[in-house]
């Protein structure tokens, strides 16, 4: 093998190292991945086992039952979020078939927040002529009160150096998602200090007008566990600079939703 390299000119061990470094990184995201779900069958394994096997004070009924499904669901995407991160852009994304998105109710209030760029005049001293727009429609919450924001990106374009721009949209926690960020707190909050499951949820925004699957819920859920870990990991390194950390004892959460 020595010999074999040896023989090799610098370009071609240059594309040998990049190519065996492309190897490694690859098999490296495919066995973080594999931890990942590993775990995740893990967890569901021993529920699944105590349900079956437990002594019947022990047992899981239904509703507790179903409350795996939000688990799976949001733990699922929060992998795929994670390892859309770490993919490199050389790396073909994965097509994946989502349901069709059903239309936003027409009867909710709207509220129209315009996106236009900072000057009316191109870079090159022209006057620019808006030729359109684009709308796109988050969905928010208030307590008790869906609305809807109305994204208005207007289209403007230089007839003397024939240049479209458009101002940027505001960074969002769901690239291309419904929710703003109001409705995905709401979310939370509801579901980890109010104790609502995301099935309950489903059924209260149900009554206001909204049908929003608990499937869907539970991905907002692991996206935002993803979006939210830079926080958590410096939350802990400021904690650990301390001498003496005070703390009540948090009993393990159950899984019966009407405790």
């Amino acid at each position: 093998m020595s010999s074999n390299l040896s023989q090799l000119s610098p370009d071609q061990l240059r594309h040998l190292a990049a190519m065996l470094m492309a190897q490694v990184e690859e098999k490296d995201q495919a066995l973080r991945h594999s931890e990942q779900v590993n775990q995740k069958l893990t967890y569901e394994l021993a529920l699944l086992k105590r349900h079956a096997f437990g002594k019947r004070s022990e047992q899981l009924n239904v509703l507790q039952i179903s409350l795996l499904d939000e688990v799976v669901d949001a733990g699922i995407a929060a992998i795929e979020a994670e390892l859309a991160a770490l993919a490199t852009p050389a790396t073909p994304p994965v097509t994946k078939q989502k349901p069709k998105r059903q239309p936003l109710p027409d009867n909710l209030p709207r509220v129209e927040i315009r996106h236009e760029p900072e000057s009316e005049h191109c870079a090159c001293g022209c006057q620019r002529r808006r030729i359109g727009e684009e709308i796109s429609e988050k969905l928010d919450y208030t307590p008790g009160v869906f609305t809807v924001e109305r994204h208005i990106r207007g289209k403007w374009v230089c007839d003397h150096c024939e240049t479209l721009t458009q101002a940027p949209m505001p960074a969002q926690v769901i690239d291309k998602g419904i929710p703003a960020s109001g409705l995905l707190a709401q979310v939370m909050i509801a579901k980890y200090a109010d104790h609502q499951p995301l099935y309950r949820q489903a059924h209260i925004f149900a009554r206001a007008g909204v049908e929003i699957p608990r499937s869907t819920l539970a991905e907002w859920i692991g996206i935002c566990g993803v979006r939210l870990q830079p926080l958590i990991d410096a939350l802990r390194e400021t904690l650990l600079t301390e001498p003496i950390l005070h703390a009540d004892e948090t009993p393990v959460p159950m899984l019966d939703p009407g405790k």
